[in-house]
This record gives structure tokens, C-alpha cells and sequence, in this order.
């Protein structure tokens, strides 16, 4: 197996064993880890005997652990980077150090694994794959509107603190009346929940139930204002131009958010 200078090695995002054998292998291997919290990582590397030093790495400091990391590879030595769960640079640190690490031309690989976001989708039903992911939502309430809206007419994914994410519910009730939402809490972890609902019955569920643990949301996609007539006209405009019934389905699906196999099959007269 070749051997890089830097290893992304994404963890365990509740469960400890969703870890791959390989992550195991590396990070016994490598001469240092790079992690956010090593009160965090020590519980994972303490379950797999794994004895390799680490130093932390988070977004405070990360700046200026770029000078020693470089000077430790420079040297020979082996690093891994982890985040506290899931895949580092995914809502997580890691941006500043890899895009150093490329500069310098030292040799950088990711490792398959654990992510919150493709693990809440894969057990929601979606009209196609097309999603938009937002990472953590700002702070301003202003700026949560702005996003809401712009990202009406496509399945958006979101990450959310216990904290806030009823306030959040709300904001996106006010602004989206009848939105359907997909959410899921504590991931892979004895209490995981996922609901799949209108906005109105997922708040009044956490305005009854305290949210607890780490989210992910997904506001399901609004489909544009079109009508069955007006969607034949718009397929036969395009027709005329030559289109064929693969390329007619895709850009009505991109230009109004209508499911592109509805699109397809009007367009071939099934």
C-alpha cells in the first residue's frame, strides 16, 4: 500500500465501531496525530490500543500548528488528522493545514469513513440526489432567512445545536409554512431519532420532547409553480430546438425543481 506524508481520517460519529480497519491501521502506524480534543480522541484510540502521541489541532490554534507540523514531516515523520467525530474538514479544522501541506508538495490522502450528513440522507427517501449542504447555519436570524429562501427550490442539509434548533424550526416555519422536514439526532447512538414530518408536527414534537444530542436537518425542496400544460408547452419549445428528452429533463428539472423522470417520461409520451 503506498505511503503518504498526512492522513484525513475521519472517526466514529457516535457508535465506536463505525471505524474501518485501515483508519485502525493508520493511526497506529503514523508518528503523530493531529486532533481537536485529545480528551476526545484518547477515548477512540484507548477502545483500539492504539498508542500513538497526539497533539491538539482545532480551529483556535490551527494557524500556528502549521509551522510544526510542516517542520515534523520535513523530518520524515507520519501524520494523521482527526476530528473529534466524523471527517475532518467537513464542518470540522483541517482546511488551513492541507491547503499548506499541497502547497509544499507534500503528499496528502483521505480515508473513507464516517460523515453525519451522508449517514442521516442515506435513510431519507428523496425525490433525486441533487441536495445542497449548508454545514452549521449562521448565528443572525436575518442571515437563516436569506439561506431558507434562496435554497427553497432544492433539498437543503444542515448541521444544528441542541441549543438552537427549535428557534431555527421556527424561523424556517415562519418563512416556509408548509415545508417538509427530515431530522435526525443522535446518529448511530442508543437514542438515535429521525423524523420525517411538516415543520409544524417536528416543532410541536421538540417544543413537547427537550432536543438533545447533535443534529441534522433537511428542509425538503419546494417544486415550482408548473402546471402540467405549461410543462408540455416548455417540453415542446424544447423539443422544436432539437433537445432531446435526456437533455429536455434536465434543464427543466434545474430551472424549476420538478422531479426529472416525471419530466422524462412526458417528454418520450409514456
Amino acid at each position: 500500500m503506498k505511503e503518504y506524508d498526512f492522513y484525513i481520517v475521519p472517526t466514529p460519529i457516535g457508535n465506536l465501531g463505525d471505524i474501518t480497519l485501515r483508519a485502525i491501521e493508520i493511526l497506529k502506524s503514523v508518528d503523530l496525530i493531529a486532533c481537536e480534543d485529545s480528551r476526545n480522541t484518547q477515548k477512540l484510540l484507548n477502545h483500539y490500543n492504539i498508542q500513538t502521541k497526539c497533539v491538539s489541532y482545532h480551529k483556535y490554534n490551527e494557524k500556528e500548528r502549521v509551522s510544526q507540523i510542516i517542520n515534523l514531516l520535513e523530518q520524515g515523520k507520519k501524520i494523521a488528522l482527526v476530528s473529534d467525530a466524523g471527517t475532518p474538514l467537513i464542518c470540522d479544522p483541517g482546511a488551513v493545514i492541507v491547503k499548506e501541506l499541497r502547497k509544499k508538495g507534500f503528499s496528502v490522502s483521505a480515508l473513507a469513513g464516517a460523515n453525519a450528513a451522508v449517514t442521516f440522507l442515506s435513510q431519507i427517501s428523496r425525490v433525486d440526489e441533487k441536495f445542497s449542504f449548508i454545514g452549521f447555519l449562521p448565528k443572525n436570524q436575518k442571515q437563516i432567512e436569506d439561506i431558507i429562501k434562496q435554497y427553497e427550490f432544492t433539498d437543503t442539509v444542515f448541521y444544528e445545536s441542541p441549543n438552537r434548533v427549535l428557534n431555527t424550526l421556527k424561523i424556517i416555519q415562519n418563512i416556509r409554512p408548509d415545508a417538509q422536514i427530515a431530522i435526525g439526532r443522535e446518529l448511530t447512538k442508543l437514542f438515535e431519532e429521525v423524523l420525517v414530518d411538516s415543520v409544524d408536527k417536528i416543532v410541536q414534537h421538540f417544543e413537547k420532547n427537550e432536543p438533545k444530542g447533535e443534529f441534522v436537518v433537511m428542509i425538503f425542496r419546494t417544486d415550482k409553480n408548473v402546471n402540467e400544460s405549461d410543462l408540455e408547452n416548455k417540453i415542446k419549445v424544447l423539443q422544436d430546438k432539437g433537445f432531446s428528452a435526456k437533455d429536455i429533463s434536465v434543464i427543466l428539472s434545474e430551472l424549476y425543481g420538478i422531479n426529472k423522470n416525471k419530466i422524462y417520461k412526458i417528454s418520450v409520451g409514456k
